[in-house]
């Protein structure tokens, strides 16, 4: 325990003879108070004078009984400290690393797992309080909250107070982790020239050494980070087997053999190593209308659908009502995680989105875009690249925000449409201005969306399960001769990666969104004799998850997100909605009940990003609800609440450690000195007196 009493250490520093010669002089004191002082007899007429003499010849009478002296006691006492002080006496304890510290203290939703008995979050506040309470006089710390974001809680201060409550202010969040902004945060505030937000802040006037801990279960995925000057102590946050089922899918579907008919999907997965009972409920504008109990094998999904009818609108709630583990001993225990045992659908009405592909000829995405489903979603117009470079209809209706999705194969516009677009093959012409560097000679525009080098066969490692896009896909059989990893810019969401990097991203643009797929489906080659010969790229075209994608896209950017079926984010993500009339501001209306008014632009779009409340959001125009759209967690990082007991910062792999502080000898010897001291002008004030 951290403040457990520890035991009395001492070094012996002299050998046995000098130990002798020391353990002589107690007995050398307390002889010079026995000591009997020789004197000449001296005959005299009377002794009244010489009272004193007399009474100095009692005490030095070696034989008779010591009387109680304090100089004697101060004496034996100074004596006893020096031989202690030469002991060297010290206490084993634990001390911090260092004299500069960072604390991150991860608050993300799988840090609100109750397998300790309480929160995870609770646990790393406690372990960083406890962690500020051994700084020494002189240290400086700050504080860090992070998920998917990083806010600095409390800067740089030695002011124990101020940290510990800033500690304490830290609240759970139901975002995803990511270590890399926080660490970047860190790295950048730990050697500042100048940072303070009161005078009770230290300043630092040079790059320092810092020692980062980490309060974390480690359910993030490994950054690419540079440390610099930080040295890592990673402090894991629960129990090493935890038990938790969660739904990471719902989801709400035309049936496609009677559009009129709605259908709901649902996707539960088990996160432990035991079985798990569980028993739902499915409930339609506050109306429960299904439920179901069944068993979920240890580490295995199980699925759940549900025929809603005729639904055109309305609000779906999935709820996990109970979930008990049996264990192979026989033991039972109860889920560890709530935050994902709810989802939720907003069921909106439907409507065409206009569609516009531009592609020098792709038969794949052609027959996709001309089905009898898309045609139901969509109405879609084919174009050549030609027209980018025409000022006819093309350029008159893409900045007036006719079309509620451009598809750009292979070629890109020469400024990008108010509209949301995918491109294939190709990157989206957006720059940011850059302050000029003459020194550096930087240029003053870089391009937001950037692919590397060309590689081949890469493989396609992961795809986002949980986002709208990519949901229902297996691309294990996808392969991929050629492509260009993309470089994803800040806000954008990886969806499809490979060994090699990023295939598929998408990022925000105001209120809109651009999706770039880093390969095409087609590549040409010219000949030596001119003749132009096509081959195909990938196999992506003739696998059945690629119908099932260009579907997911319909849905998604289908006017403008105003003709899905269902909308739904993870926590923190933008949403991009529309007006019924352009200028007409929206108020958006929070699970909690809280309003927000939003601004609306000219094209009668808008984005909000205020979604960290879980649940159904409310869109209202002029007092009418006129939209909805839910936020679920479904991130498999988050509800796999299995604690990481080593995490990897760039290429230093970093093992945790039970506490954040190493054992360390806290000497005693200079206070035995300095006891001493005072004894021995107490001894010389008291002899004073008295002469």
């Amino acid at each position: 325990r951290p403040r457990a009493l520890m035991p009395l250490d001492l070094v012996n520093m002299l050998s046995w003879w000098q130990w002798l010669i020391l353990a002589a002089a107690p007995p050398a004191i307390i002889a010079l108070y026995f000591l009997k002082l020789k004197r000449r007899p001296l005959e005299v007429p009377s002794t009244y004078l010489w009272r004193r003499s007399i009474e100095d010849l009692h005490v030095n009478t070696i034989w008779q009984r010591l009387r109680r002296n304090l100089l004697l006691f101060l004496q034996l006492l100074l004596l006893l400290l020096i031989m202690l002080a030469v002991l060297r006496p010290g206490v084993k304890g634990a001390r911090l690393v260092g004299n500069r510290f960072v604390f991150l203290i991860d608050n993300s939703a799988s840090m609100q797992a109750t397998d300790l008995g309480e929160p995870r979050l609770e646990a790393a506040k406690q372990a960083a309080r406890e962690t500020i309470e051994r700084m020494q006089p002189g240290d400086v710390a700050m504080v860090v909250s992070f998920s998917e974001i990083a806010e600095v809680e409390q800067e740089f201060t030695s002011n124990r107070r101020q940290l510990i409550e800033s500690v304490a202010q830290i609240a759970p969040s139901a975002r995803a982790t990511s270590l890399r902004e926080a660490i970047k945060l860190a790295s950048g505030l730990a050697n500042p020239g100048r940072s303070a937000n009161d005078d009770t802040d230290v300043q630092v006037a040079e790059p320092k050494p810092a020692t980062l801990y980490i309060f974390s279960d480690g359910r993030f995925a490994d950054p690419a980070a540079r440390l610099g000057n930080l040295e890592p102590v990673y402090r894991p946050i629960g129990a090493d087997a935890a038990s938790n089922v969660g739904i990471a899918v719902l989801n709400v579907r035309r049936n496609e053999s009677r559009p009129d008919q709605s259908q709901a999907f649902a996707r539960l997965e088990n996160y432990s190593q035991a079985v798990a009972e569980v028993a739902l409920e499915l409930w339609l504008d506050g109306e429960m209308i299904d439920a179901a109990r069944f068993q979920i094998p240890p580490g295995e999904s199980q699925g759940f659908q549900r025929d809603l009818g005729p639904v055109q609108a309305g609000r779906l709630r999935l709820a996990i009502t109970k979930a008990e583990f049996l264990h192979e001993d026989g033991g039972r225990c109860d889920d560890q995680l709530a935050v994902d045992n709810e989802a939720w659908a907003a069921v909106r009405k439907n409507r065409p989105a206009n569609l516009l592909l531009v592609t020098p000829g792709c038969e794949a995405i052609r027959l996709a875009l001309t089905t009898e489903l898309a045609g139901q979603l969509a109405n879609v117009t084919i174009e050549s690249p030609e027209v980018l470079d025409k000022d006819g209809d093309y350029a008159r209706q893409a900045a007036s925000g006719a079309y509620d999705l451009i598809i750009y194969d292979r070629c890109r516009p020469r400024e990008m449409p108010h509209a949301n677009t995918f491109f294939v093959g190709a990157l989206p012409p957006i720059s940011v201005r850059l302050p000029p560097d003459r020194e550096a000679g930087e240029p003053e525009k870089v391009d937001l969306w950037r692919a590397g080098p060309e590689v081949a066969g890469p493989r396609i490692i992961d795809i986002d399960a949980a986002h709208p896009l990519t949901g229902w896909l297996d691309l294990d059989d996808v392969l991929i001769a050629k492509a260009r990893p993309l470089e994803v810019p800040a806000g954008g969401t990886v969806l499809i990666d490979s060994h090699l990097g990023p295939l598929m991203a998408v990022a925000p643009r105001g209120g809109l969104e651009d999706l770039v797929l880093a390969f095409s489906f087609l590549e040409e080659e010219t000949g030596d004799d001119g003749a132009v010969r096509r081959f195909a790229a990938t196999n992506w075209p003739i696998r059945t998850s690629f119908p099932v994608f260009m579907l997911n896209l319909l849905h998604y950017f289908g006017g403008g997100q105003a003709g899905l079926d269902t909308l739904s984010v993870q926590p923190g993500r933008q949403v991009s909605l529309q007006s019924p009339a352009a200028g007409e501001p929206l108020q958006v209306i929070a699970p909690s009940g809280r309003k927000v008014a939003l601004p609306v632009g000219d094209l009668g779009r808008a984005s909000f990003g205020e979604t960290d409340e879980l649940g159904v959001y409310e869109v209202r125009s002029r007092g009418a609800a006129v939209d909805f759209f839910s936020v679920n967690l479904f991130d498999p990082a988050e509800s796999n609440i299995a604690v990481r007991q080593q995490i990897q910062l760039g290429h230093v792999p970093v093992e945790g450690r039970t506490a954040g502080w190493q054992s360390a000898r806290r000497e005693l010897w200079k206070a035995c000195l300095l006891a001493g001291l005072g004894i021995l002008l107490l001894e010389w004030w008291v002899y004073s007196r008295r002469v």
